[in-house]
């Protein structure tokens, strides 16, 4: 079983991939660390954000395990992987270390932006997460602030207006709901219904499945 989990920025998807891998007991892999460590990467190598060549090497050479999670988490680094999953040749050169865990034996769930879209299009359920820009950056402000950043959430939410842009604008594998996904707003939804609302809808889409 493929479960294909889409969204934005903030919107609860990444949390909700967890819960929902560990219920069903499948692997489960945040395809967002891969662009923001390609981000960090090029950040410390002092390689240019538009050097398509030289990030798409850095892209296939990574090791998630050189990475810690609160250095993938900052706002430097969020923005820098928004720049860089733009480039097609990055977004080529992680598209099949995404697509071979997304095909192996034992099934898996990942989630994105472009899963349900490209990565796995034939995903046996896919959902797509989202939230109002409003309540998503202060989801991220809150955040980032655990973490010691001194930014506001203005500025959060407009960084978060321009990211959304730039995905869902993008030429290549844009950012964007697949037409048999199911949308989940989890604006006024506590991560408990959100999950449950998931497993509700995973488990209908299950039942059709096997109707057909």
């Amino acid at each position: 079983m493929i479960i294909a989990i889409d969204g934005t920025t903030a919107s609860g998807k990444g949390t909700i991939a967890k819960r929902l891998s560990a219920h069903y007991g499948l692997p489960h892999m945040d395809t967002g660390r891969l662009y923001r460590a390609t981000a960090v990467a090029a950040l410390k190598a002092g390689v240019p954000l538009d050097d398509a060549q030289a990030l798409a090497d850095l892209a296939r050479s990574l090791d998630l395990a050189d990475y810690q999670e609160a250095e993938l988490r900052t706002a430097e680094a969020g923005k820098a992987a928004s720049v860089v999953a733009v480039i097609p040749e990055v977004r080529q050169a992680l598209f099949e270390l995404q697509r071979a865990f997304a095909t192996q034996d034992l099934g898996a769930l990942l989630d994105g932006r472009d899963i349900g879209t490209v990565i796995a299009p034939d995903a046996d359920v896919k959902l797509w997460i989202d939230a109002s820009v409003e309540e998503r950056g202060y989801r991220r402000w809150k955040e980032l602030c655990s973490h010691g950043e001194d930014v506001t959430l203005e500025a959060v939410i407009e960084q978060l207006r321009v990211r959304d842009k730039r995905d869902q604008s993008r030429k290549d594998a844009p950012a964007e709901m697949a037409v048999d996904a199911v949308l989940i707003d989890t604006t006024e939804l506590s991560i408990e219904a959100a999950v449950e609302k998931a497993l509700a809808a995973i488990e209908a889409a299950l039942a059709r499945g096997n109707r057909t």
